[in-house]
């Protein structure tokens, strides 16, 4: 067997999106993210409830009743659907679905279907889950404690070391990721740094929202985290395009690249919070006086408390950034 030895940002790349990667072939997921891993959209309709009131405060600050609704990574638009569903009347939404796979069948013709977000748009860019999935480098300290690509052998994920990070990449891990003990490892972020500036950059005003696992400088993961999922389960992160490939993104770095405009870094919990997601259970007085209405709200409230719970979803990081 050839042994094909990449560094791990080319090799994902195919391994994601070349022609018969993960997220564009039909024949290795045709069913989709979905069919691979549980993101807040598949959780539970209140997330998209949530978006769609996070929409509706965003054309009042914009004080206008007509505006986009840009979904990064769109999936098979299962969150542009559930938004759409839950819009208060008078408003008036020209979605878009920003996804490398094909339209799906089926989708309200109403979304617009695109490889890269619309420029010029005034409205709420929203990014579920994208930013992890944008390639990075991984860099591992050798014993002498000098900094190294790491490469990966496309068939089956082995790894070894490679030259010494440099340059840009060098600068990156100094500021934002500090390595120093041998065998510490890190994903070096700046491609998503500036997949977010230009996803950032093609808002004329409105808001951008990045929601991802997340991290910030002193707090980093010391042996990183890349892995891969496959059918709902993590699986060993082989580049060959049999599964998704992932690592936590650095938000607090993305955060400074975009530069234009007001930030904000939170997690879920507290976001979905000020959208009035909730994991409170009902009054049980409501259990006497209306059994059914009870029922309906305890489902509710178990669905909230995943969304915001501590140790899961509610610890995923929500970086908001207000332009315009």
């Amino acid at each position: 067997m050839t042994e094909e030895w990449r560094e791990w940002r080319e090799a994902a790349e195919t391994a994601l999106y070349g022609d018969e990667g993960f997220y564009r072939s039909p024949v290795r997921s045709p069913e989709g993210p979905a069919g691979h891993f549980r993101t807040s959209v598949h959780a539970s309709p209140l997330f998209a409830r949530a978006v769609a009131r996070l929409l509706a405060r965003t054309a009042r600050e914009l004080s206008t009743d007509t505006l986009a609704l840009v979904d990064v990574g769109a999936g098979r638009g299962e969150l542009l659907t559930g938004v759409l569903a839950a819009v208060p009347e008078g408003l008036e939404v020209i979605p878009y679905g920003v996804e490398v796979a094909a339209r799906p069948p089926g989708l309200d013709p109403r979304i617009i279907w695109c490889a890269e977000p619309p420029r010029g748009t005034t409205g709420l860019l929203f990014a579920n889950e994208w930013l992890d999935n944008v390639p990075v480098e991984v860099a591992e300290v050798d014993g002498d404690g000098t900094a190294r690509y790491v490469q990966v052998r496309t068939s089956d994920g082995g790894e070894r070391l490679g030259p010494p990070v440099t340059g840009a990449d060098a600068a990156w891990l100094e500021r934002w990721w500090p390595l120093s003990a041998p065998g510490e490892r890190a994903e070096i972020g700046r491609p998503r740094d500036l997949a977010w500036a230009r996803a950032v950059g093609s808002l004329d005003a409105g808001l951008a929202v990045a929601v991802d696992y997340a991290h910030v400088r002193g707090g980093r993961p010391p042996f990183g985290t890349l892995t891969g999922f496959r059918g709902g389960r993590e699986v060993h992160p082989v580049p060959d395009g049999s599964c998704d490939l992932t690592a936590h993104v650095a938000l607090d770095a993305c955060a400074a690249e975009a530069g234009r405009g007001t930030v904000e870094l939170t997690d879920q919990r507290t976001a979905l919070g000020r959208l009035g997601v909730s994991g409170d259970r009902p009054p049980l007085s409501l259990a006497a006086s209306d059994p059914a209405a009870y029922v309906t709200a305890l489902a509710s409230a178990g669905e909230a408390a995943e969304l915001t719970a501590r140790g899961g979803l509610g610890d995923f990081g929500w970086l908001l950034h207000r332009v315009g």
